[in-house]
């Protein structure tokens, strides 16, 4: 409406004039005849295109866990133009299936206004009046993913996306139950319960190419199921097909029962092995780590040591949820010899007697 607005400002042409060729034009050519009267008249458009941009200097940012980051935001805006103190700057994230945007912080003038779990750990940079780039503090696990830009000036508006990535590892997870026992929305609890969310396609994929090699289909943050083979063979989708992932798409969140691949990053704390004069239960060792002012280890903290910290130890030892594992960076005989790796004993019976414990103290 406020383009044929503009049309009545031509030079020498009334509204009349105007109505009368509009009413001529059927519907179907409506937007020919529009802009065929841009053309004849001048509408009202810079020359040189739209008055603001948005741009992000670069599009992908990567943190960790506990650390900050700036996501690059930068306004372009025509010069000539009036300052506008309404200018609204809005960041959102999109969720990982881009259905949804979730408010993060929004911002007008001297109005500033953070949202849910960001309140309180975002804010603009404001290195300059044209600086829009939002400031993330004690970065989340849940912080990893797409951000959207936005600017509103007037009729004007711009957006940009950037994506914030997370030093960390992907692991695969199934809880003691055994392997396909798993919906969506038990694989997020079950990920969260080992200090880790459910891994993205792009952290599966990246891990892949790091030479992750597993048969077993994992739930990922998407909604799809998929798995990754470096070495193709019969029971994992054919010995004569090519290393990729394996996708068998979108599932039904409720009624499909799979594995789930985790992701973890850098934690604030230390994770050890204690050292005890005897082989412990399971409820022994959470007792020992209680005892030694720590908590016994969740699986997610011992992945982060293992890839992010090189933690190495060729003991088996009890963790959180009831499994038994040890992590290897060097390998050696009897000792993970082929490869750096975190090996699963698997869940024995929480009354033998027979393992160590791995504990977690953490730093606030």
């Amino acid at each position: 409406m406020f383009n044929i607005l503009c049309l009545f400002h031509s030079r020498n042409h009334t509204l009349q004039q105007v109505t009368l060729l509009l009413r001529k034009a059927s519907l179907s050519v409506l937007l020919l005849s529009f802009c065929a009267l841009c053309s004849l008249f001048g509408c009202c458009f810079s020359e040189n295109g739209p008055q603001l941009s948005v741009v992000a200097e670069k599009t992908k940012v990567v943190s960790r866990r506990g650390g900050n980051a700036t996501l690059p935001c930068t306004i372009l805006r025509d010069q000539t133009l009036a300052q506008n103190r309404k200018m609204r700057i809005k960041w959102t994230k999109l969720t990982s299936d881009y259905l949804k945007e979730v408010d993060v912080f929004v911002a007008m003038d001297y109005h500033k206004r953070s949202y849910g779990r960001f309140h309180g750990r975002v804010h603009l940079q404001g290195s300059s009046a044209m600086d829009a780039s939002l400031v993330i503090t004690e970065i989340t696990l849940e912080d990893y993913g797409r951000y959207k830009c936005e600017v509103i000036d007037g009729l004007e508006d711009g957006t940009a996306v950037v994506s914030l990535d997370l030093e960390g590892v992907v692991f695969p997870y199934y809880p003691r139950l055994g392997r396909y026992n798993l919906n969506f929305y038990d694989a997020e609890r079950a990920c969260h319960d080992q200090d880790a969310i459910v891994a993205s396609f792009d952290q599966l994929y990246d891990t892949w190419r790091g030479g992750m090699d597993w048969c077993n289909a994992g739930w990922l943050s998407d909604g799809t199921v998929q798995y990754p083979i470096n070495t193709p063979r019969e029971p994992c989708g054919g010995k004569n097909t090519v290393p990729g992932i394996r996708n068998y798409g979108l599932r039904d969140k409720d009624k499909n029962h799979y594995d789930v691949f985790c992701f973890t990053s850098h934690y604030k704390g230390r994770f050890y092995y204690l050292i005890q004069p005897f082989k412990l239960t399971y409820d022994e060792a959470v007792r020992a780590c209680q005892k030694d002012g720590a908590q016994i280890a969740k699986v997610g903290q011992m992945y982060a040591a293992w890839k992010l910290l090189g933690y190495d130890r060729c003991d088996a030892g009890w963790l959180e949820d009831g499994s038994v594992r040890y992590p290897i960076s060097h390998p050696r005989r009897r000792c993970s010899p082929t490869e750096a790796a975190v090996r699963f004993s698997g869940f024995p019976d929480k009354k033998h007697k027979l393992y160590g414990v791995y504990c977690f103290k953490g730093h606030n």
